[in-house]
């Protein structure tokens, strides 16, 4: 991936360890700019940018920023009280929004975007796996670590560039796709989205700018997903369970694998077989994500074998159902999930795979005021295939430190519909000293959440036995 004008530019990061600002950054200096940035935040990506040969600086001056930089990115979780950013702006230097910025680096080729409230990160890695092995050599952006990769983001010299698209802030209108799968819609981020109708607004006006050459590949179990759907003037093929789906998944089952369960099931694209596929990664919502892909690789009449392969080697993405180690004899795993929905689905593949008599512990990082006081009574009944949710507090994120709930609130609501299965346990450090005592009382643990709850299992797991 190259561009004629990048040589020797000089391009500027304003919270560049973020999930996508990272990948963007890794974009760049692939093309040739001379990449820098800074954050304060959990220090996730910097190894891997440090790798790429990118500067990151760990606080913000207005020091950091070149004297002869071309031009900026921020993260939009700064705002414009941020001293880089005011300085950037006091220079008039050119300050782009991270979805600005990479909506012009999709845009340029045939973009495919992975949108939808869940499953965008594991479905475009999906994509992006079967794309590589399929051998058309994408372009890939991804909201985390992909195992495969060791890295975020593929840079490929082919015509195709998958990407993560997030709709929060309707950062989709920056991208003009080719193509699109939307993996499903379920009220979201209420601190920018007031309510259902508008946050489905969103992906309404999104489809409608998919041209008639493109595809639409959606959930078709969901009359949400359909609902949207409907705005599409590009030909639309659906993908689920359900009979009328354009893309059938029958003949689900857990087989034992090499070293671990894996999931089988059979495709059928209108009565017509497509095979049986296998992958590792756990529950049905991982199906359905496969589901997505396999549906887009058949229409670009990709060779489904080499896909089939794509999807039974894929390893996941970090921060996915990710086994990260043991503690005592406790199995450890962390999951991003921070919807109801995505607990539910986690849980339950969690149970599926582990089965009744494993006794799961689940550490729950709420993430933002907002989400947990709208969602409150969804969260408070998504905790029914875990015997004990642990409830840290609230994590703000940078756009919110207070706002009328509590991680308190929701661990009373729980244990009205769950007598005394959920606790409260302020802070990660009296989360790892809690669970240290305990342990022995419980085989799987798995810390669940947006925030750095992460860190509870990586504390865990460097304890000394």
């Amino acid at each position: 991936m190259k561009s004629r004008n990048s040589k020797n530019k000089k391009v500027y990061i304003v919270g560049i360890e973020g999930a996508g600002t990272s990948a963007l950054a890794q974009l760049y200096k692939k093309m040739g700019y001379d990449v820098s940035g800074s954050d304060n935040g959990d220090h996730f990506y910097q190894r891997v940018l440090k790798g790429k040969g990118i500067k990151v600086f760990n606080e913000f001056k207005k020091s950091n920023i070149p004297t002869d930089v071309d031009f900026a990115v921020r993260s939009t979780a700064f705002r414009d009280d941020n001293l880089e950013i005011a300085e950037i702006k006091k220079r008039n230097i050119l300050l782009l929004d991270y979805p600005q910025a990479l909506g012009q680096l999709f845009n340029e080729k045939m973009g495919i975007a992975v949108c939808g409230t869940h499953g965008k990160t594991t479905t475009t890695a999906l994509l992006g796996k079967a794309f590589e092995l399929a051998g058309i050599d994408p372009t890939v952006l991804v909201g985390s670590n992909v195992i495969d990769w060791e890295s975020n983001v593929l840079t490929g010299q082919g015509e195709y560039f998958a990407a993560e698209a997030d709709e929060y802030q309707n950062k989709l209108i920056y991208y003009n796709p080719w193509s699109a799968i939307l993996t499903s819609v379920d009220w979201d981020h209420p601190d920018f989205f007031p309510n259902f109708s508008e946050y489905k607004q969103v992906f309404r006006d999104f489809v409608a700018k998919l041209p008639k050459t493109g595809f639409l590949i959606v959930w078709g179990d969901s009359s949400d997903t359909l609902d949207v759907s409907t705005s599409a003037n590009c030909k639309v093929l659906t993908f689920g369970f359900s009979e009328d789906c354009d893309y059938k998944i029958s003949n689900q089952q857990s087989v034992d694998g090499d070293q671990e369960k894996i999931q089988q099931f059979e495709i059928f694209y209108k009565e017509e077989s497509l095979g049986v596929f296998e992958t590792s990664l756990v529950g049905k919502h991982n199906i359905l994500n496969a589901g997505s892909v396999i549906a887009l690789c058949h229409q670009m009449q990709l060779d489904l074998q080499k896909v089939k392969i794509a999807l039974k080697n894929f390893k996941g993405a970090t921060r996915r159902f990710e086994k990260i180690g043991t503690f005592k004899e406790a199995i450890l795993i962390d999951d991003y999930a921070h919807h109801p929905d995505e607990i539910q689905a986690t849980l339950r593949g969690a149970r599926q795979i582990f089965g009744e008599n494993k006794r799961i512990w689940t550490v729950f990082h709420p993430h933002t005021f907002t989400r947990t006081k709208a969602l409150l009574s969804e969260f408070a009944q998504s905790f029914d295939d875990t015997d004990k949710a642990i409830i840290i507090d609230i994590y703000g994120s940078a756009r919110e430190q207070q706002g009328g709930v509590s991680s308190n609130d929701l661990v009373e609501l729980i244990n009205t519909y769950n007598r005394d299965k959920a606790e409260y346990i302020p802070t990660i450090e009296e989360t790892v000293e809690y669970l240290r005592e305990k342990s022995g009382q419980y085989d799987i643990l798995i810390t669940m959440g947006a925030g750095d709850v992460w860190k509870i299992g990586d504390k865990l797991k460097n304890l000394p036995c």
